[in-house]
């Protein structure tokens, strides 16, 4: 079986932490976003993962031919010239994707976290026996969302309703597909939405159905929602009794930490935080609902909440970090500053208190 995943483009969205990496190849939980979905789809018998990219893919093969080796799973790339929004680089991959099995394919969506219930989904696709199936979540503010109309009893689908002014349902697109090659052939070599092109087409013909996602979603292309889906996410592995969740007397709730991090004494770590590789917290500090990344330093008794720590930046002595504060990639926050929701470009030396959200440059 082959899969495509959605990569598209500059992830602005995260910045300032995709000014160091493409988004996918941004740390959620202590691996890199895109490598959630790949050992899912290897998890399942996928063997080839074509990405569909239009920023810097070199930098992408690079650092997952170290993946294509430990997972034993082909990863290659299709580039596009131009964006071609979600259903032009299936046109584009279409003869990566097209073998002789006539197996169907996955697609997903880049920025989507879940559990990939990508076994049930196969099932579910076997089961009616139509083109295509995409997998919906229910959500509590649906006007915000396109919402798919379907057939509860079935699954399948009648329309879709974008941002809907009146309860039409409270089911959306997951971003999770699984779609048979004819597919292919409903979709030209252009700029494209498979969702308001391709997928009303297939419904009005009566070969789309959906299956409503078990267990947790969250599109984490945006900070608020990175650190949202963090804490689903660390649940989940809870609700799994996973191994991998730190336990200690200094730690409160779902906590990751990497086996190469050091903690010092009279920490207070938790609820919701990843530690990353060769991080050093040092003795009195306090971390909540925070994304530590590798090679970072937080100095004795600094506090951290709702904040995404950027690689190798170091906060000091005292500091107050908090409120979706973002710094990029080797940030050196002084001892005792405050920052409110400062957005911090990479290599930049912070010595004064951000007092209200800003982007500092």
């Amino acid at each position: 079986m082959k899969a495509l995943i959605l990569v598209g483009g500059f992830g602005t969205r995260l910045r300032p932490l995709t000014l160091s990496v493409p988004k996918p190849l941004v740390d959620f939980a202590n691996k890199p976003m895109i490598l959630h979905q790949i050992e899912a789809l290897k998890a399942i018998g996928v063997t080839e993962v074509v990405l569909a990219i239009n920023y810097q893919p070199e930098v992408m093969l690079n650092f997952l031919k170290e993946y294509e080796k430990k997972l034993d799973i082909k990863i290659t790339c299709s580039q596009e010239t131009e964006p071609l929004g979600t259903a032009g680089p299936l046109a584009l991959a279409r003869d990566k994707l097209i073998d002789d099995s006539g197996d169907p394919f996955f697609v997903l969506n880049s920025d989507v976290i879940s559990e990939y219930p990508l076994k049930e989904m196969i099932q579910f696709h076997k089961s009616h026996g139509m083109e295509a199936s995409i997998m919906v979540t229910k959500v509590e503010e649906p006007s915000k969302y396109g919402v798919v109309v379907m057939e509860e009893s079935t699954g399948r689908v009648e329309k879709f309703v974008e941002k809907p002014k009146v309860f039409v349902g409270n089911k959306i697109n997951a971003g999770i597909y699984l779609l048979n090659p004819s597919v292919l052939e409903k979709i030209e070599l252009r700029p494209t939405s498979i969702e308001k092109e391709v997928f009303p087409k297939i419904a009005a013909e009566k070969q789309l159905y959906a299956m409503v996602l078990p267990g947790f979603w969250m599109d984490i292309g945006q900070p608020k929602d990175y650190i949202s889906g963090l804490r689903l996410y660390l649940d989940s592995l809870r609700k799994g009794s996973s191994p991998h969740l730190a336990s200690g007397a200094h730690i409160i709730g779902n906590v990751l930490v990497d086996e190469s991090a050091i903690i010092g004494d009279g920490c207070l770590i938790g609820p919701d935080v990843a530690i990353g590789p060769g991080c050093v917290i040092e003795p009195g500090v306090r971390l909540s609902r925070c994304s530590v990344m590798r090679g970072v330093r937080i100095k004795k008794h600094a506090c951290i909440s709702g904040s995404i720590i950027g690689w190798h930046s170091t906060v000091g002595r005292w500091a107050r970090v908090e409120n979706m504060t973002i710094l990029g990639e080797d940030v050196h926050i002084g001892d005792e500053v405050y920052t409110n929701g400062g957005v911090v470009l990479p290599h930049k030396e912070i010595k004064s208190s951000i007092l209200k959200p800003q982007i500092v440059m």
